[in-house]
């Protein structure tokens, strides 16, 4: 089984590394012939690596040595560290940590800070403890934190668990966890609430990580938010917006699964003439059949570079910047007496990763995992999908004795926003007018109650129904559409498969992607998942005439995040993350 985190302090170790640089013992892996990125310095220079075990035990000019174990010869290639994703969640990709590992180790990526916040919303502290296990032996360094928000929005929203300080303090206590995970009760830590304080306390107390997510947070309350001791953020909307949190302090995460976001970060580091240490690059969410088709970090880098920033300092973002953000100093460089978590491309364009090594292990070459995996983990999170079948009436807006009616609905995906409209009523039901859609949320954690209901503007006209059980954060059941009928198929094909996504069209399943761990992830190959998920994309893609930049998928997993400002349905009903409303009759005024 490989160990990606071996302890670099063992004093034999170190001895052979010592006496291997001097010259008086071989290298166990010599790489010639090759160039390394010095992303401190921004130099390319020559040289050739020596590794012992785990450490870089030498960069020194080429042809010196000869003497090693093994010999590879890069012919002219660039040695470069391993890419550090410095914020993501697994659980969007739709696999389990294994596939994960063996999807992105070949791409270059050697470490990840991951946020299953996803899973703890699910399954809790168990969910957690189980994602831990499952990062064990793989060929990918997963760096776990301690999901802050579960739920996102206490009191908006109910999720399969609830963490408070109590829960946080025991994570933190665990020695696999980094810090505290994206903070996303922006409202609460705000406001001074008794349980955010007490979650990020947790947090300064434990001299670990506070991460952040402070999305649209400006003046007084961005300095609030970080004088509670919050250190990050990846929800990133403008160069304005981008530029007050650099001027502010924050460590930020950029994140390609925004790439409408990227052009104005070039366009801040432009105006500031540098890219500041405190700028690290994150994947965040990434869909499977994008992780498989185009990569993460490796996308990231390969963007970045098309859009006019210097390769060098892409790449020092994803390494060294990302080391330093996370407390690794044996990470981010190439230089003796690191970790040897290498990756050689064919150069620092297209970012093609020829050879990739973790801790000195040799794991990926062309494309291709060479390091073994172990098998999946036992004890899959499964059968978290605990809702009694729906029936179509759960879809009708019943308004008893009335002919129109007045009706509070929600405007977007373009902005988030209330609005008003009048509605037909038909023998006691609402009418949904043209280019509206219902959008119903049910508890699915043992709470047999009546779904939130909201109204959706803006989407365009609608001809199909979707569903889907990964909705942030709180990873409920929710469903999309006008006919009632296809509603209920769709539900309740999802609460059978224990969880996923599916699209109905005239009465039938036109596409499904079945997630039965936690109602979250696949044990599936990555390719299979990244088909099912291609489907299910096209599918929804069609269920509308919604032709804005935001996929359909993107825009119904997001539908939900209660935590962010502007009303989302949730199972609550409508609520709003920055002034705590929850609305559960939508009907104004009838006459």
């Amino acid at each position: 089984m490989i160990d990606v985190n071996s302890p670099l302090n063992d004093p034999e170790l170190r001895r052979r590394a010592v006496s291997a640089a001097a010259g008086r013992l071989p290298f166990d892996i010599l790489l010639i012939n090759g160039s390394v990125a010095d992303v401190a310095t921004g130099e390319i220079r020559p040289a050739d690596v020596g590794l012992v075990g785990a450490l870089i035990a030498s960069v020194h000019p080429p042809g010196t040595r000869a003497d090693a174990g093994t010999i590879l010869d890069l012919s002219g290639k660039i040695i470069t560290p391993g890419l550090i994703d410095a914020h993501m969640h697994i659980e969007s990709s739709m696999v389990t940590p294994r596939i994960y590992a063996q999807t992105v180790v070949p791409q270059g990526t050697t470490t990840v800070c991951w946020d299953p916040h996803e899973i703890g919303n699910v399954s809790g502290l168990d969910g957690v403890r189980w994602a831990i296990n499952a990062t064990k032996g793989l060929p990918l360094r997963i760096l776990v934190e301690a999901p802050s928000c579960v739920p996102s929005a206490p009191g908006l929203e109910r999720s399969g668990a609830v963490f408070d300080a109590g829960a946080m303090e025991e994570m933190l206590s665990w020695p696999e966890v980094i810090g505290v995970a994206e903070v996303m009760d922006m409202r609460g830590v705000v406001a001074g609430s008794d349980r955010m304080e007490g979650i990020v306390n947790a947090g300064l107390a434990s001299g670990k990580l506070v991460c952040g997510h402070a999305r649209n947070l400006c003046g007084s309350h961005l300095q609030a938010f970080m004088a509670a001791g919050i250190e990050s953020d990846h929800e990133l909307t403008s160069k304005a917006d981008i530029l007050e949190k650099l001027r502010a302090g924050m460590t930020l995460e950029l994140r390609v699964s925004h790439e409408n976001i990227l052009p104005d970060a070039i366009e801040a580091f432009k105006e500031l003439a540098c890219v500041p240490q405190t700028v690290t690059l994150c994947t965040d969410d990434i869909f499977p059949d994008d992780l498989l088709r185009r990569g993460g970090m490796i996308h990231h880098l390969r963007l970045l570079v098309s859009l006019g920033m210097c390769p060098m300092y892409a790449l020092r973002c994803a390494t060294l910047n990302a080391a330093m953000r996370i407390e690794r100093r044996d990470l981010g460089l190439v230089a003796a007496g690191r970790r040897a978590d290498l990756v050689v491309f064919n150069n620092l364009t297209d970012f093609t990763p020829q050879e990739v090594f973790a801790s000195g292990i040799h794991v990926a070459s062309n494309g291709t995992l060479l390091a073994a995996l172990p098998a999946e983990l036992p004890g899959l999170p499964l059968n978290t999908v605990r809702r009694s079948p729906v029936t179509p009436n759960d879809f009708r807006i019943s308004v008893p004795h009335a002919r129109k009616a007045l009706i509070r609905t929600v405007r977007t995906p373009r902005t988030t926003q209330w609005a008003e409209r009048e509605m037909d009523v038909l023998n006691g039901s609402l009418v949904l007018p043209d280019e509206t859609a219902l959008m119903a949320v049910f508890n699915r954690y043992g709470e047999n109650t009546p779904p939130g209901l909201g109204i959706l503007e803006g989407w365009g006209d609608w001809s199909a129904t979707i569903g889907t059980t990964i909705l942030h954060d709180s990873h409920n059941l929710a469903v999309f559409g006008r006919n009632p009928e296809d509603m209920a198929l769709v539900a309740n094909t999802l609460i059978e498969s224990g969880g996923g996504m599916a699209v109905a069209r005239d009465g039938r399943i036109v596409a499904l992607l079945p997630l039965p761990v936690c109602g979250l992830l696949s044990t599936e190959t990555p390719e299979n998942v990244a088909r099912q998920f291609a489907s299910v994309r096209d599918a929804a893609a069609t269920a509308t005439t919604w032709d804005g930049p935001t996929s359909m998928i993107k825009l119904v997993t997001g539908a939900s995040l209660a935590c962010n400002p502007g009303p989302h349905v949730t199972d609550l009903g409508i609520t709003d993350g920055m002034t705590g409303e929850i609305v559960t009759d939508m009907v104004l005024e009838t006459c």
